[in-house]
This record gives structure tokens, sequence and C-alpha cells, in this order.
């Protein structure tokens, strides 16, 4: 397979840089440009460590811009070639065009809901009156020409009259807070800038709770971020007199803290936290306008907030002693750990309560599949919740005066319909069925269990069209992320589904580093145990090809942030595996990934570089960036990233296709993608959505030996 050349008269490199170069030099093969290698070293415990790729970390430079053009230029070019790739995108358009619908919450006098007709790049929120008359509240679509400026949160003041909400340019972590009278539909105030990862919480109509950096010198989507603050805003006076509530000292600096204000008013909540795990948890009486910051917990020892309050008397959702969590109780007055009692005590099960119209609902993971019990504020458990199959569900959540709670339940192959729950009585119905035009009968799910390295069990959830011949022709994706305590569990997906339907399998597997077993299988997935990770997913990838779904040529690995170290790992420690790799908005250089944005939060996971000769030596084994070997023929690789990606930066997708095109010996492509005006991925339009959905199932494909669709 051999495709079109970059066009000459694209010049890599900028003329004001130091790496100047006057036309691009290409591969023979797939005329891959030249990127220029310096010679920046680094040296950790006495060993130096060349990044001949560090320029590419500049994300301000004409140099790099000129480089993520020229990159575009070749990939998009070879995937103008596959003969299919038109279809897809036609086809997974059809399929996305149906009304969507969001379950309805009432603010004051109008009950809201989020829609999108079908192709809408962004979602809609509208809302209808007491006479049942409907209206457009706002629509994200107008925000931008191009509808990459999207609707990041929304938040009513406690009487519904005014509303604050969120924007995120470009897919930036970094936002704009807007308010508005509620009936009017008119901006208040000036806009609040330079806001990033906030929630935004009322205190009654006076103002609002929000969390912030300051602006870092240098780029603001790269530049490290390390000192968060809560800010209070009170309406009608200015950004600059906001008062910080906590944060901002020297003696002690919090890479995380958020502050939440109970629903009646009577607390201000703070968590405070040096990492994406643990956290400080404190409290505030806001009927006291002198009362002290009270602390709850002391430690970052445990993940702990207040899931609720009646009067004095908190609730607390925790794994402190309790690593599938639970919930205690304890008075406002006297709140720290030795006064807790158990409300919900820790079962086998990892916990996920919510609450709503004067219930506690207790979410259980079994097996990554949802189990929810309903309880009063008593104590008393009422009864087991009966859904409608097997899955997972949202919501279960809303204020405590409503009289029905809605909840969302799907599966890998059933799209999402929405349920209204009765908590009286215990009745589920259909709120909102799906209008997918997808027939969930013609396919089926299966949860397997398999053996890793060690012999942990870890399951895996595979979904195909009935029928499946198990003869290892099967174009097979299979999906992991394996971090953060974050769970896998089962959901529907168009772009899923459209892989279905073009007779592929979709495997996702429940590694270890996630939370689908409680803080014990996190902890099991990271710093110097992060290997067990990588062996779940090579273990998970041997299972799918001796049980005949997949072969070597059929198999595709795919994740994206976390998701993408875990494919940029195994690829390169077992490229004999799998034909292809989809690598997404990875975290690839180990070394360096805690040096940009908030990426040092994420050392509770990964450790750095820094702490030790013997972190540096185990992640320097196994960081994808440095683990390219020469001549070695890696599986057809795609990597995507965003340009605006300012959570995992672009520069780790950019060094490790640097790598790849340098080294990678064999017949495959070695090319990354870079969506222009696009972050991490929340918020990006259906537009690109779909575009790169088609781009990444034609490569794959393609790869894989697929010369035409349908494949059944």
């Amino acid at each position: 397979m051999r495709y079109l050349a970059v066009v000459a008269s694209v010049a890599l490199l900028g003329a004001c840089s130091s790496h100047q170069q006057t036309e691009a030099v290409v591969d023979s093969q797939y005329n891959y440009p030249v990127t220029e290698r310096g010679h920046v070293t680094d040296e950790y415990f006495g060993t130096v460590v060349a990044d001949p790729y560090r320029w590419l970390e500049d994300d301000r430079s004409a140099a790099t811009e000129n480089w993520v053009k020229a990159q575009n230029e070749l990939t998009f070019s070879y995937l103008e070639q596959i003969p299919y790739r038109q279809q897809i995108k036609d086809r997974l358009a059809e399929l996305w065009n149906y009304e969507k619908l969001g379950a309805p919450f009432k603010e004051g006098k109008y009950t809201y809901f989020y829609k999108n007709d079908g192709l809408q790049n962004q979602y809609v929120v509208y809302r209808t009156d007491a006479e049942g008359n409907t209206e457009v509240f706002l629509d994200p679509n107008t925000f931008s020409e191009d509808g990459t400026t999207s609707l990041a949160s929304l938040s009513f003041s406690r009487d519904g009259s005014l509303a604050a909400y969120a924007i995120s340019e470009g897919g930036s972590d970094w936002r704009k807070i807007i308010v508005i009278d509620v009936e009017t539909k008119q901006q208040l105030e000036p806009t609040l800038v330079d806001v990033k990862f906030s929630g935004i919480s009322w205190y009654g109509n006076e103002g609002f709770y929000y969390s912030s950096y300051d602006k870092p010198e240098g780029s603001e989507l790269s530049a490290m971020t390390d000192q968060h603050k809560l800010y209070y805003h009170k309406l009608g006076t200015a950004q600059a007199d906001d008062v910080v509530v906590f944060g901002g000292t020297e003696a002690e600096k919090h890479r995380y803290v958020g502050g939440s204000v109970t629903s009646d008013d009577r607390y201000l909540i703070i968590t405070a936290a040096v990492s994406t795990s643990g956290n400080k948890l404190f409290i505030k009486d806001l009927t006291k306008p002198d009362s002290e910051l009270v602390t709850i917990v002391d430690h970052v020892d445990s993940d702990t907030y207040v899931l609720d309050n009646r009067g004095s008397t908190l609730y607390l959702v925790t794994n402190l002693d309790a690593p599938n969590k639970r919930v205690v109780t304890v008075d406002a007055s006297n709140p720290t750990p030795e006064n807790w009692r158990d409300f919900i005590a820790e079962t086998e099960h990892v916990l996920s309560p919510s609450t709503g119209a004067g219930y506690i609902y207790a979410e259980y993971m079994v097996d990554a599949i949802a189990k929810v019990e309903q309880y009063s504020y008593d104590g008393t458990r009422v009864r087991h919740i009966e859904l409608p199959g097997v899955g997972s569900v949202g919501g279960f959540s809303g204020k405590r005066s409503d009289e029905v709670v809605y909840y969302t339940f799907t599966n890998y192959s059933t799209p999402g319909t929405i349920y209204a729950f009765d908590p009286k009585s215990g009745e589920s119905s259909v709120y909102a069925e799906s209008k997918a035009q997808f027939d969930s009968s013609a396919y089926e799910s299966k949860q397997v269990f398999y053996t890793s390295k060690d012999g942990t069990r870890v399951p895996m959830i595979i979904t195909y069209k009935k029928g499946i011949e198990l003869d290892g022709t099967n174009p097979t994706i299979l999906y992991g992320y394996g971090g953060f305590n974050i769970s896998l569990m089962p959901s529907f997906s168009m772009s899923n589904a459209m892989w279905l339907e073009l007779g592929g399998v979709y495997a996702v597997a429940n590694l270890r580093g996630g939370g689908e077993y409680g803080k014990a299988w996190h902890i099991a997935g990271t710093q110097m145990q992060k290997q067990n990770v990588f062996d779940d997913f090579i273990a998970a990838a041997e299972y799918l090809i001796d049980a005949g779904y997949a072969s070597n040529e059929t198999l595709a690995i795919r994740g994206g942030s976390n998701g993408g170290l875990l494919v940029g790992a195994v690829m390169t420690q077992r490229p004999d595996l799998m034909k292809v790799a989809l690598p997404a908005v990875g975290v690839l250089d180990m070394l360096r990934y805690h040096t940009f944005t908030a990426g040092a939060g994420w050392a509770y996971d990964y450790g750095t570089a820094d702490d030790s000769k013997e972190m540096f030596e185990y992640l320097y084994g196994y960081s994808p960036v440095h683990n390219v070997k020469p001549g070695v023929a890696y599986p057809a690789t795609m990597i995507t990233t965003g340009d605006h990606d300012d959570r995992v930066v672009p520069a780790h997708s950019f060094k490790f296709a640097a790598e790849l095109q340098a080294k990678a010996g064999g017949s495959n492509p070695q090319l990354i993608r870079v969506e222009v005006n696009a972050g991490h991925g929340a918020g990006t339009p259906v537009s690109k959505i779909i575009d790169q959905a088609a781009d990444i199932y034609g490569f794959t494909l393609w790869n894989m030996g697929v010369k035409e669709l349908p494949l059944q």
C-alpha cells in the first residue's frame, strides 16, 4: 500500500524557528515529513535521556504549527484513498440523525431538558412552563459558527430566577462563566474568564462559588497549573474583587479545590486534593458570617465527600477504612472520623450513591454491572430496584422536593432509554424511549472472565452480531482504560453501533487500575504496579484470539487519555499481537507528563521520574515515547489528538508519532490525525465526532485487508 505524498510546497518548519528547513524531506514509502531531531537531553539519577523532539512541546511556535499541517496533509491524503471512507461517514451520519433527549429537571417555575434534533453539533437546552409551553432556553449551536464552542455546565440560583453557565471554546478546559436572568435570558454582568476545573455552586440568589488557577505564564494550553483556588463571586461586583475562600497560600498547595453549598444554603463544603485520588474535606457554617472553617478529614488518604445533609446531620460517602465505599452520618458540630456512624455499610461490591425525591439510591457495581437499592433517610432499606436489564444506569438524582426521579438504562447494544421511577411505589415506567434506528435484537453481549499474567481474574464484555463465526476473521476492536479509579460500565454509543453493523466485534476489558472492584483494584494498577494494566490488556487480546473472535491480523486496540497510554505501551511491548493501534489523546511521555498543565496531579497513579531512581527506571521502561525501537514492525497506527487539548497536551502524541515514523520497520503506516480547534474530547461537535469515527473505522478496516463494504 503506497499513498500520495505531501505536496512539495508544504514547508515543514517555520522560517523564524531554529529548526528551519526550506522544504520537507520525506520517507520513501509513506512520505513521512522529516521531523528534525534536536540535541536536548535530561539526566535522571545518572542516566542521560535524549529528548530529540522537545521542540514539539512549543504549541505556540510556527515550527510546530507547520509540522501539524504537514502531518495532517499526509494523513488525510492516505485516508482519501480508502474507497469506503465516505460510505462509512454517510452511514454513520444517517444512524446519528435521530432525536435525543435528556431527563427533565425542575428549576424555579420551569422544567428544563436537553435535546438534540439529530445532527446538531451541540445539545440545546429547552424549558417548559406550567401551561405546557416549550421554548429554547439556551442554544450552544449559536455560540460559534463551527460548533466548537460548547456548553460546559449550567447552574441555577436557589429560586431558579438566575442561571450561570460555563462555555468551553475549542475544547479547552479553560472556561468562561456567563450569568443571565432566566426570564429575559439577558446577560446581567461581564463574563467571568480564566476559570478551570470548576463547578458553579450558588449561595441563594446572591452569588456563587467557583474554582480556578492563576493564568500561567507562557502557553495557557501547556504551561503548568499548580495552585487551585476557590473563589466567591457576589453578583454585581467585578471578578477582580472576587474573594479567595480557600487556597492560594504557599504554605500548602492544592492542585484541585472545589466548593459546593448544601441545598438548604446552610453549609459550604470544600474539597482539596493534591492528586486525582484522595482529598481533604472541610465545612463552613454559612448561617454564621464569621464562622471558622472546620476540618472533617485532615489528610488525603481517602476519597470522602458530602452526599447530603438533613439539618446538622451530614451524610458522607467515603472509602476511609472501606475500600468499596460506605455512607456514614455525623453531626456537623463534631464531624471528624472518630464520630462517624455507618449508615450504609461497606459490602463486597463498589458503592456509588445518589439522592432524590427524599430517598438515597445505592448503586453497586457487580462485575461492572449495575444493581440499585433504595434507602430512606432513617437508614431503612426500602427495596431492591428492578432494572430493565443487564447494563448500567445513570441518574437516580434530583431535588428533595421532587416526586419522581429519572434514570437512563443502557448497555453496549441497547440505546439509552429514560425511565421515570416512583420512589413510593417502586415502579419504573418508560419516559422517553430511544429513537435510534438500531436493531438491538440482532446483537448480543457476552461477559467473560479471563486470566491475566499473574493469575488475576479479569472481566470483559464482548458485543457482536448474532450468529458470528468464531473463525478468527472478524474485525475486532479491544477497548480499555485501566486507571484513575474509573470504571467502564456498559453503555451504548452510536459510533460503536456502526462498528457492530459493519460486522465488527467490540470488546471492553475491565482492567486493573479502574474502580470496578474498589480501591484495591485501582491500587493494583498504579505506579510500580502499572504493568499489571498492560498485562491485563495483553491477556484480553490473547483471549479474543484464542477464542476465535479475532486473529493477529484482525485485532485493533483502542483507548483514550490514560487509555492512550495503555495502547502506546501495549503496542510497543507486543507489536506482534495486533494489526492496528489507535491511541487517542494519550499520555505517552511518562518522564515529562507532570510538567504540563495539571499533569502533576496524576502522580498518584503514575509516580514521577523525579521521585526516585526506581520510579524513574520503571517509567522509562514502559514510556511509549521512549520505547519505540528501530526496525520493529509496529502495527498500523493512527494517533489522534486535538490541537487545543490542555489536559493531555498534544506534544505527547506529536513525539510518539515522530518516533514511530523515524524508527518503525515493516510496511504498516504510522500516522497522526490532529483535530484542529478541538480539545480532550468534551464538547466536541457532532460533525467532528462523525468525521473522526469514519476515519478511524476506515483506517482500521483497510489495514485489516477489508477491500469493500458491507462486511456481512
